[in-house]
C-alpha cells in the first residue's frame, strides 16, 4: 500500500510537471500521460506490471467516462438523425479496412491468415479516447466532419462486441458453437438495452431530479458516479463493454432536463481517469524494443496511415463533400486502444505469436502519440491543400475587443439582424454552429465564426462579458436554453435578447433572468395592426 501511494504520487506529479511544460508548447496533454507511464515503470523498475489485468481495468474506466459523456451527446433522436454515420459510413469503414489489411498482410507480407486476421480487425478500428477528447475540447464534435468522425466511432466500439466474440470462437477455449453464441448476444443485447431504457430511465430520472433537488452538489455527484459505473458493470456482467453501457446511460440522461448539469459535473472524473488510460498505455512500452524495431513500427504506422486515410475518405466521400471526407480521414487514420484487447485476447487464445504482438502493440502506442500532434492541425492542413477557407475561431482577434454586439445564429433572422446593425453602424461578430451559415456570412463580408456559444472557453474568446449585448436567434429550443445558460453563469451583467416562437418556449426560458425576449408571431400582429392603422383605403 505504502508503495502504491508513492508511485500514484509520484505519478501526479511527473504528469503535473510534463503537462505545464507540453502546454507552452501547444502539446497535447496527452503525450504528457503517455511519458509519465514510460517515466514510472523504468524509474521503479514495474516493467512486470505493464500487462496488469487490474491497472488495465482501472484504465478502461476513463473510455467509460469519455463514452458517458458522448452518449450525453447523442440523445435516441440525435442517434437516429446520425443513422447513416453510424450504421452506414461506420460498417463500410470497418468492413472495407479490415478487407483492405487483410489482404496487404497477408498476400504482401505473407503474415499467416490468422496474425493477418487479428491484424485487420484491430488496424480497422481508430482511437475513441483521442480523437473524441480533441472533437470535445476543441469543440468541434457538433461540426459537420465531427460528427462523420462520432459516428463511425460509436459503429467502432460496437463492432468491438462482434470481433471479440468471433475471436473467442477462434480460440481453442471457445466450447460453444458460433450460431449459440450469437445468439446468446442477441438475447443479452435485448435484455441490457431493454432494462436500461424502460426501468433503467425511470430509476436515472428520478435519482437526478431526487438529487437535484436536495441541491447538495455532493449527493447529485454521487448519483451520476453510481449510474455511470451501474450502467458499466450490468453491461459487462451480460457480456459487452464497460464503454457500451455507460454509452448507453449517457443517451438516456440526454433525454432529460439534467444533461448539461451532468456534463459539466463529470468532466474533472473523465479527464483524470482518461489520462490515467494513458499512463497505463505508456506502461506498455518497452524502450529498448522500440528502438530496436524503430524503423518497422514507424513504415508500417505510415502504411496503416495512408491506407485508412485513403478507405475513409473514400467511404465518406460518397455522401460527402471533398473537404469533410478529407478531415473526417485523416481524424480516423490511427489505431485505437481497442487494438490493445483484440492483440491481448488472441495472444491468450495461441491466435497471435508473442513477438507480434509486441510489435502491434508498439504501432498502436506510436500512432497515439503521433495522432495529437497532427489532429489539431488538420482544418489548416485540409484548407491549405484544398485551398479552402478555414472556419475556425482565431482567439486573438478578440484580445481586446468592448463594446460589440454578439449574434448567434445566421439564419433567416440573424441575417436580418445583421443587416439591421449594419444600418446602425454597430460593431458586431457572428456565432453559428452550422458552417454552411457561416461560409454565407463569410462571402456576405460579415465577420463570423464556426463555434457553439454554449460553451464556456468560447464565450471567454469572444469577450462576452464585455459586449454591448448578446442576440440569440436560434430556432432549435434545447441549443437556444443551453446558450442562455452559459452566457448567464459567465456574466450576470449582460444584455441577453432572445427571440422566440412559441409559447412553449416562452415557458421554457421563464427560470432564466433574460433582459429581453421577443415574441416573433407577437411582434408580427404588432406590425400588422400598425400598418392597419396607417393605410388608406383606396376607392
Amino acid at each position: 500500500m505504502e508503495f502504491a501511494l508513492l508511485y500514484i504520487v509520484t505519478a501526479l506529479g511527473i504528469s503535473t510537471v510534463l503537462n505545464l511544460i507540453l502546454k507552452r508548447f501547444g502539446i497535447s496533454q496527452i503525450i504528457g500521460y503517455i511519458l509519465t507511464g514510460t517515466i514510472i515503470v523504468y524509474a521503479f523498475d514495474l516493467r512486470h506490471m505493464n500487462n496488469s489485468a487490474t491497472l488495465t481495468h482501472i484504465a478502461e474506466f476513463g473510455i467509460v467516462f469519455l463514452m458517458f459523456t458522448i452518449g450525453l451527446e447523442i440523445s435516441l433522436a440525435k442517434m437516429n438523425s446520425m443513422k447513416k454515420e453510424i450504421f452506414v459510413n461506420g460498417f463500410m469503414q470497418v468492413g472495407f479496412t479490415a478487407l483492405i489489411v487483410y489482404g496487404v498482410s497477408h498476400y504482401l507480407f505473407s503474415l499467416k491468415s490468422s496474425s493477418a486476421l487479428i491484424l485487420s480487425l484491430a488496424f480497422a478500428l481508430s482511437s475513441t479516447a483521442v480523437v473524441l477528447s480533441y472533437l470535445k475540447s476543441s469543440k468541434e464534435i457538433n461540426n459537420p466532419y465531427g460528427q462523420r468522425a462520432t459516428g463511425i466511432l460509436i459503429f467502432q466500439d460496437i463492432a468491438v462486441i462482434p470481433i471479440l466474440i468471433f475471436l473467442s470462437f477462434l480460440t481453442a477455449s471457445a466450447d460453444q458453437s458460433i450460431a449459440e453464441i450469437i445468439k446468446d448476444t442477441i438475447i443479452s443485447a435485448v435484455i441490457i438495452i431493454g432494462f436500461m431504457f424502460v426501468i433503467g430511465k425511470r430509476v436515472m430520472t428520478w435519482l437526478l431530479h431526487f438529487s437535484a433537488s436536495s441541491e447538495v452538489d455532493e449527493l447529485f455527484m454521487g448519483s451520476v458516479l453510481f449510474i455511470v459505473v451501474s450502467a458499466a458493470l450490468l453491461a459487462s456482467y451480460m457480456g459487452f463493454t464497460y464503454s457500451l453501457g455507460a454509452f448507453v446511460a449517457g443517451m438516456i440522461i440526454a433525454e432529460t432536463k439534467y444533461y448539461h448539469k451532468v456534463e459539466s459535473d463529470i468532466a474533472p472524473f473523465k479527464d483524470i481517469l482518461l489520462g490515467t488510460f494513458f499512463i497505463v498505455v505508456g506502461m506498455k512500452i518497452d524502450v529498448a524494443f522500440f528502438m530496436n524495431n524503430i524503423g518497422l513500427i514507424v513504415g508500417i504506422f505510415l502504411l496503416v496511415l495512408v491506407l485508412k486515410t485513403l478507405v475513409t475518405y473514400l467511404v465518406v466521400r460518397i455522401s460527402s463533400s471533398h473537404v469533410l471526407s478529407l478531415k473526417t480521414a485523416l481524424a480516423l487514420s490511427q489505431v485505437g486502444e481497442f487494438s490493445f484487447v483484440i492483440f491481448a485476447v488472441a495472444s491468450m487464445g495461441g491466435l497471435l505469436d508473442e513477438k507480434l504482438e509486441s510489435l502491434f502493440v508498439l504501432v498502436v502506442i506510436f500512432s497515439m502519440i503521433v495522432t495529437p500532434f497532427f489532429i489539431s492541425k488538420i482544418n489548416r492542413f485540409v484548407s491549405f491543400v484544398s485551398h479552402h477557407q478555414y472556419l475556425g475561431l482565431d482567439n486573438s482577434a478578440f484580445t481586446s475587443r468592448t463594446n460589440h454586439v454578439i449574434v448567434c445564429g445566421y439564419s433567416i433572422v440573424g441575417k436580418f439582424v445583421a443587416k439591421y446593425l449594419d444600418e446602425m453602424d454597430a460593431p458586431y461578430v457572428i456565432i453559428d454552429n452550422n458552417p454552411k451559415h457561416v461560409q454565407e456570412a463569410l462571402v456576405a463580408g460579415k465577420e463570423a465564426y464556426l463555434g457553439d456559444m454554449s460553451k464556456l472557453p468560447l464565450l471567454e474568446a469572444l469577450h462576452a462579458e464585455s459586449s454591448a449585448a448578446v442576440i440569440v436567434t436560434l430556432d432549435n429550443f434545447d441549443k437556444k436554453r443551453a446558450v442562455c445558460e452559459a452566457v448567464l453563469k459567465h456574466t450576470k451583467n449582460i444584455n441577453l435578447i432572445v427571440k422566440i416562437s412559441t409559447l412553449e418556449d416562452k415557458e421554457g426560458l421563464a427560470d432564466l433572468n433574460i433582459t429581453s425576449i421577443v415574441d416573433s408571431k407577437l411582434e408580427v400582429g404588432r406590425v400588422l395592426v400598425e400598418k392597419m392603422t396607417t393605410c388608406k383605403i383606396g376607392y
